[in-house]
């Protein structure tokens, strides 16, 4: 058998846990910047359901505390949409360097489009900053509710998949959460293949 001096065997143990120290802490920032997933608006009424398509943020109403409709959009045409599965998060591009997307955020409450940026402040919190001809700016901080969405192997497809159905909802990561699925429980599912982000249109 082999033994080691008591100094090796301190070394080597003072080694492992710096090493885990550092792997940790290289982690974090990854799973910290990644946007996707369910977040709780600050006020408690919504989730917005997050994922990436074809390369941008997007971000749908998931779930609603009271039924809705998009009544202040000034195309007549939209008034009457149920606000479950509209895109408030437009085509969000990621700032090269940076833990931040920059897009489009829709105010269904005035029914127009503004400048937005959103930005992970840690694993659970999703800042997101909407500024009027870039000044009169605010924001608010979404709390997560459903963990970070895989890439959908649909999310490539979806500019040419223009009218496609709903499909399955990515699992749900959270610790103690089940499974999303587009079933009444979760009607929206991917939002990748949904009409308006599908037609990069709103």
């Amino acid at each position: 058998m082999l033994h080691c001096p008591k100094n090796t065997t301190r070394n080597i143990m003072r080694t492992t846990a710096f090493s885990a120290t550092l792997l940790a802490a290289g982690l974090a920032p990854a799973l910290a910047a990644d946007p996707t997933g369910d977040w709780r608006v600050a006020d408690g009424v919504a989730n917005i359901r997050v994922a990436e398509c074809n390369g941008s943020m997007w971000g749908v109403v998931a779930w609603e505390k009271e039924p809705g409709r998009d009544v202040n959009n000034p195309d007549v045409a939209k008034r009457s949409r149920p606000t479950l599965g509209m895109p408030i998060l437009i085509d969000m591009k990621k700032k090269p360097g940076l833990d931040q997307w920059e897009g489009k955020v829709y105010n269904a409450k005035d029914g127009q489009f503004y400048s937005s940026t959103i930005r992970p402040t840690g694993a659970n919190q999703l800042e997101i900053r909407g500024c009027v001809l870039g000044f009169l700016c605010g924001g608010e901080t979404w709390t997560r509710v459903a963990g970070p969405i895989p890439s959908s192997p649909a999310n490539s497809m979806a500019k040419a998949r223009p009218g496609a159905a709903p499909a399955a909802a990515a699992p749900n990561t959270m610790p103690g959460k089940k499974t999303a699925s587009a079933s009444p429980a979760d009607p929206v599912g991917d939002i990748c293949l949904l009409r308006d982000i599908a037609g990069f249109a709103h």
